[in-house]
């Protein structure tokens, strides 16, 4: 343990600061450091460390009842990738005038995208109609470095 008056002799004698870096600890911990050059670091780790971080997002695709085939899996491959960078996707169906009795087709389609991407997503929320739109929303499956044991 060292008197503060002389940490503060020292700091001066190199050129340096004297930074309190555990107040809450009995005592004290200070170092012998440039403040500048340690605020300086700190920002930088916390921006790389933001950096590595990602954001989720959530991308819709919107579609309609009578969608073709091919139409649809290309929105599906889109989703995809949607998925595989880690965004959630909203799958929404819009109904107009007397599309609306297509509801039973919508919810196969919605099935079909299910099925489709049950390998690298999962239903958040299902598919339920709201007004005159059907909204499902998928969320990618958090892969880890081993695949499930397969059941005989």
């Amino acid at each position: 343990m060292v008197a503060v008056q002389e940490a503060l002799d020292r700091a001066r004698e190199a050129g340096l600061d004297l930074v309190e870096v555990s107040p809450n600890s009995e005592p004290p911990v200070c170092r012998i450091m440039d403040y500048g050059k340690f605020l300086y670091q700190q920002k930088r780790k916390a921006k790389l460390s933001q950096k590595k971080q990602h954001v989720m997002t959530l991308k819709e695709i919107r579609m309609r009842p009578k969608i073709g085939n091919h139409d649809r899996d290309i929105k599906i491959k889109h989703a995809a990738e949607f998925l595989e960078r880690g965004d959630k996707v909203q799958f929404t169906m819009m109904f107009r005038g007397r599309e609306m009795m297509y509801v039973d087709h919508a919810n196969e389609v919605m099935k079909e995208i299910v099925q489709t991407l049950q390998e690298i997503a999962r239903v958040e929320r299902p598919a339920e109609l709201l007004g005159k739109r059907m909204n499902m929303i998928l969320v990618p499956v958090k892969v880890s470095g081993s695949k499930p044991a397969e059941q005989s």
